[in-house]
């Protein structure tokens, strides 16, 4: 993980699957709902119009507290290589203002896939720490879902 100029998030993940299977699995509503979310969280729902332009809608659960929402559009959508979006909360933190995600995928030798995401401008540090927590146990979750796939 690096930062470069600005408050922005860099990660990048190996994942034991081919690139069309991680694409699926970033993009489809069924697959979202197996790994979406920090440690705990629960994904309800996902409403999706995967297509520039179209809009998403992510319920999520904490373990403690009440449902809520993650919407955006998206704004790149190449399988297997490439998906943006826009993220913003439906009712934001104060601190909170709409970032761009995007998610790259590169092949390794047809058996594994090199993600890397990006996301950013955040509003404060704060803010950027909390989505590396969020994304970082997300990940942590989508690779091991990879890495079953792969075994099953």
């Amino acid at each position: 993980m690096t930062r470069d100029g600005g408050l922005r998030l860099h990660m990048r993940r190996v994942l034991d699957a081919p690139r069309p299977v991680v694409f699926r699995a970033l993009t489809e509503s069924q697959e979202l709902v197996k790994w979406w979310g920090p440690d705990g969280f629960a994904t309800p729902s996902v409403e999706s119009d995967l297509r520039p332009g179209g809009g998403y809608r992510i319920a999520m659960q904490p373990p403690e507290g009440d449902l809520f929402y993650l919407v955006g559009e998206f704004l790149e959508v190449e399988p297997p290589e490439r998906l943006s979006y826009t993220f913003r909360w439906e009712d934001p933190d104060p601190e909170d203002q709409e970032t761009t995600v995007t998610l790259s995928l590169r092949d390794i030798g047809g058996t594994s896939a090199d993600l890397v995401l990006a996301q950013g401008d955040f509003a404060t540090e704060r803010r950027r720490a909390l989505h590396e927590e969020g994304w970082t146990q997300s990940l942590n979750k989508l690779e091991k879902l990879m890495s079953s796939h792969v075994s099953a």
